[in-house]
């Protein structure tokens, strides 16, 4: 692997692992203004791209229909810890759409906050879709399905009309074929969607910045970021990257994490896109990057900097809790004139 785009795991005064990463920074014409590795190569953006996922929600009358909240809205594009704060809201607007969360076809697994996990197993109860970390996706998708009358025990299916919405919005927003995007099956269950990693971060720079989009459009993107930024805890949690970072951007910036080492990011002030993969899906070092990346750019002040340190140079610590190591960004953001130098 070449050095210059790594994220090295040092233990003492020695490189013990290196992580492989990719990166595209793209502005709101399209066009790639940096990179790391290989910003062409295609990927799955997992749960990254739930933001987007999320246009269909508002634009087809759905979210208004329901009177969801900026929490609500940001909710659906999470991927939450499963706090009392993500379960509860996502009933509430299960109530609203009057259905239960038996509709949930996420599948289980144990809420990532533990003290949700021990409540459940000192109450014995089970755990259900409505502790998985999509459970807030999936109620949007159930959502629009129930409000423009569509079946809902298959909403999850590629050829229902909710993911077939969903997969032309991200056409349309990446600037990417229909025919091109490359289809599997997300770990909730609904379309994952592969597309080169430049169109992704096109994507999230339209929309932070949406000048290029009909009216709608607009309204729509504008109104899912600020419901993001405004209720960033419904996005991951209580100490999740998503949620710290957008709560010290302070409204400027709105990010998403994806699963195998994926992220990305909208910057609201210069209508740049981010997108990360790390090539070996070890989500540790997808943090750190982003973060070199956003230094590197000087978008953040030392001041958020330094509130974000533990995701930028994440300590290792071993079973007594001393710290033995750390994660380090050694790569250098290139131009676009050296892709084909490599």
């Amino acid at each position: 692997m070449e050095s210059s785009n790594l994220v090295n795991v040092q233990r003492g005064n020695h490189i013990e692992s290196s992580h492989q990463v990719h990166i595209a920074v793209v502005d709101s014409n399209g066009t790639l203004l940096h990179h790391a590795g290989n910003p062409k190569g295609k990927v799955y953006a997992r749960s990254s791209m739930k933001p987007l996922q999320a246009i269909p929600i508002v634009e087809t009358g759905a979210a208004d229909h329901y009177r969801f909240s900026d929490a609500d809205l940001s909710l659906c594009t999470a991927s939450h810890n499963g706090e009392a704060m993500h379960t509860e809201r996502v009933l509430s607007i299960l109530e609203r759409v009057g259905l239960e969360d038996n509709k949930l076809q996420c599948g289980t697994h144990i809420p990532r906050w533990q003290d949700t996990y021990k409540n459940l197993i000192l109450n014995n109860k089970d755990v259900t879709p409505l502790y998985n970390n999509c459970s807030g996706k999936h109620t949007g998708m159930l959502a629009t399905a129930k409000f423009m009358g569509e079946p809902i025990e298959t909403y999850y299916s590629e050829n229902h009309p909710v993911q077939q919405r969903i997969i032309q919005v991200i056409s349309e927003m990446c600037d990417y074929s229909k025919e091109e995007i490359e289809i599997g099956i997300d770990g909730c269950g609904v379309p994952v969607h592969g597309l080169p990693l430049d169109r992704l971060a096109y994507g999230f720079s339209r929309m932070a910045n949406p000048k290029t989009l009909g009216d709608q459009r607009q309204n729509t993107v504008r109104r899912i970021t600020k419901a993001m930024t405004e209720a960033p805890e419904m996005v991951g949690g209580t100490n999740r990257f998503c949620s710290d970072f957008m709560t010290v951007g302070e409204g400027r910036f709105f990010g998403k994490a994806g699963a195998e080492g994926v992220y990305c990011i909208g910057d609201t002030e210069t209508g740049i896109g981010i997108a990360a993969k790390v090539a070996d899906g070890n989500g540790r070092a997808v943090y750190p990057a982003v973060m070199e990346v956003l230094v590197q750019l000087e978008l953040l002040t030392n001041d958020q900097i330094e509130q974000l340190e533990e995701y930028y140079h994440p300590k290792l610590r071993n079973a007594r809790n001393e710290i033995i190591g750390e994660l380090i960004p050694t790569f250098q953001l290139k131009s676009p004139k050296s892709i084909l130098n490599g």
